[in-house]
C-alpha cells in the first residue's frame, strides 16, 4: 500500500495566501546557536541544536472553562490606538491567572462584603463562669426527648448537644482506590474495553478551513464541526496561528472539541509550539526590548515578521491566553513521545517530562521578558533528527523521556525531503506523514502555508 492510498487528502479550498520561505525566522537573521556544547560530536543540525539539562517539577494542566471574563486585548503596534483599561499600555495586555498583577478579576480587597469586625451586631459574650443560654436551650431540648423517646434515648442526643468536648461524627468515605490500578485522564473504559485510537495533527498556523476538512475527512468531527470521534484521543502538536487567516478560530475549535471529547470519553490535547510562545510574547511584552545574540529585537517586531496577523491580535482574550499558557510542551502517548519542534532542546528544562512541562509553565507564570525570549529561541531551533547524526539526537530524546518514536510538527516536511520547489513549478507533493531517522522520527507538518497539506493522522504509522 503506497502512502497515498494509506493517507488519501480531502477536497478543500485555499483560505489564504502561503507565505514562503516559510521557515520560521529571529530579527536580523539570527536562528541557530553559533557554538555547540563542548564535547558533543555530530553534524553542524545537531550541534546547533544539543543542550544540556535541567529540573523541575509538572503542574498538571486544566483546560479552561471558557468563562474567563477577560477583556479582549489589543497589542499596541505602530498606528494602533492605545488600550483604555487601566494599567495596560504599549503592547502589554492583563492576564489572568497571574499575568497581570493589577488585574484582579474584579475582586476589591477593601469590601468585607458587609461584615464589619468592629461591629458586634448587639452581641454580648457570655460570662465564663456561667452557663450559656444556647447551653440551658440543648438541656431543656434534650430533657424533653428523653421523655418523649426514652431515657437512653434522650440521654444520647442530649450528650451530644451539650458535650463541647466531644468531636462530631465523620462518616468514612469509599475505600481508596489500589494505587497500582491503571488511571485514566478521561472516564475509564468499561470490562475489556481499551482506550479509543490516537490521532496526531500537524502545524495547522490560522488555517482554519482546511483544518475542518481534514478532520471530517478523518471521521473525527460532524458535518456542523462538532466531535464525532468517541474515546478516541487526539494530540495537536502545536503552531495554532500565525501566517494563515484565522488563528483564533483555530484555537477555539481546538478548545470546543477539548471539552466535546471530554463529555464522550475521549480526548483531544494540544502541545505548546514555538508560535505560541511567540503570539503570547508579542501579546504580553509588545515592542519591549529583549537580549538578542543579533542586537536588539522585540517579541511583536519578531511576531510580524513570522507572519502574525494583526486580527488574531485584536481578537485574543483572556481565556485565550490563559489557555495556551498552560499547554504542556511534550507527551508521551502509547509509546510515542510527542514534540513541537525536531530539536532536543527540550533537554535543557528537564530530565522527564513532567520536568520540562513544569519548567516552561513557570517560566511562563514568572519569568521575564528575555527568559521568555530565549525559551521561544531554544524552541525554533530544528533538523536535529535529519542527517547522519539523526538517530543518535532521537536517541537521545528518547531515552531521556520514554517511548519509542519521536512524532513532530515545527519543520515543513518538503525542508526535511529537500522537495521545497518542483521542477514543474507545482506546489510540492506530500502524500502523508515522513518517516525517517531510521524509523524513529515522524514528521506531521505538512507545510500547509506553502501550498502542501494539512496533516491528521493515526499512529501508529
Amino acid at each position: 500500500m503506497t502512502p497515498e492510498d494509506r493517507f488519501p487528502g480531502p477536497e478543500h479550498p485555499h483560505s489564504g495566501p502561503r507565505h514562503q520561505p516559510d521557515l520560521d525566522v529571529l530579527p536580523y537573521g539570527t536562528y541557530y546557536e553559533p557554538e555547540p556544547a563542548p564535547g558533543y560530536q555530530g553534524t553542524p543540525y545537531e550541534a546547533e541544536t544539543y543542550s544540556g539539562y535541567g529540573g523541575a517539577r509538572y503542574l498538571e494542566q486544566h483546560w479552561h472553562d471558557g468563562q474567563g471574563h477577560g477583556h479582549t486585548v489589543h497589542a499596541q503596534g505602530p498606528g494602533q490606538e492605545q488600550h483604555h483599561d487601566q494599567g495596560r499600555h504599549h503592547g502589554q495586555v492583563g492576564y489572568e491567572g497571574g499575568y497581570d498583577q493589577q488585574d484582579r478579576t474584579g475582586y476589591e480587597p477593601q469590601d468585607h462584603g458587609g461584615y464589619e469586625p468592629q461591629d458586634h451586631g448587639g452581641y454580648e459574650p457570655t460570662l465564663p463562669d456561667q452557663p450559656s443560654p444556647a447551653l440551658q436551650l440543648t438541656d431543656q431540648l434534650g430533657d424533653q426527648l428523653g421523655d418523649q423517646l426514652g431515657d437512653q434515648l434522650g440521654d444520647q442526643f442530649g450528650d451530644q448537644l451539650t458535650d463541647r468536648d466531644d468531636p462530631p461524627t465523620i462518616e468514612l468515605g469509599p475505600p481508596l482506590p489500589d494505587p497500582a490500578a491503571p488511571t485514566y485522564p478521561y472516564p475509564a473504559p468499561g470490562p475489556g474495553e481499551p482506550p479509543g485510537p490516537v490521532y496526531v495533527v500537524g502545524d495547522v498556523h490560522g488555517y482554519l478551513e482546511e483544518l475542518r476538512a481534514e478532520l471530517h475527512h478523518q471521521g473525527l468531527i460532524d458535518d456542523g464541526g462538532h466531535w464525532s470521534a468517541g474515546r478516541a484521543r487526539i494530540w495537536f502538536l502545536g503552531d495554532f496561528t500565525d501566517r494563515g487567516p484565522d488563528g483564533i478560530g483555530v484555537i477555539d475549535l481546538v478548545m470546543q472539541l477539548a471539552a466535546e471529547a471530554a463529555a464522550a470519553g475521549g480526548y483531544c490535547r494540544a502541545l505548546m509550539g514555538n508560535h505560541e510562545l511567540l503570539f503570547l510574547g508579542a501579546a504580553k511584552y509588545g515592542d519591549e526590548p529583549v537580549q538578542s545574540t543579533a542586537g536588539t529585537a522585540s517579541f511583536l517586531a519578531a511576531w510580524r515578521l513570522n507572519g502574525g496577523q494583526q486580527s488574531d491580535l485584536d481578537r485574543l482574550e483572556a481565556h485565550h491566553i490563559s489557555w495556551l499558557s498552560r499547554l504542556p510542551a511534550m507527551g508521551l502517548e502509547d509509546g510515542h513521545l510527542l514534540l513541537h519542534s525536531d530539536t532536543t532542546a527540550y533537554l535543557e528544562y528537564g530530565e522527564s517530562i513532567p520536568d520540562v512541562n513544569d519548567a516552561v509553565h513557570s517560566l511562563l507564570a514568572d519569568g521575564g521578558v528575555d527568559e521568555w525570549w530565549d525559551c521561544f529561541r531554544r524552541f525554533t531551533k530544528r533538523f536535529a533528527f535529519r542527517g547522519d547524526a539523526g538517530p543518535t539526537a532521537v536517541h537521545e530524546l528518547l531515552d531521556t523521556f520514554g517511548g519509542t518514536r519521536v512524532v513532530h510538527g515545527h519543520s515543513p516536511i518538503p525542508y526535511l525531503t529537500g522537495a521545497v520547489h518542483a521542477d514543474d513549478g507545482q506546489p510540492p507533493h506530500i502524500p502523508g506523514p515522513y518517516v525517517y531517522a531510521d524509523d524513529l522520527a515522524v514528521a506531521m507538518d505538512g507545510g500547509v502555508t506553502m501550498e502542501g497539506r494539512l496533516l491528521v493522522a493515526r499512529l501508529p504509522i
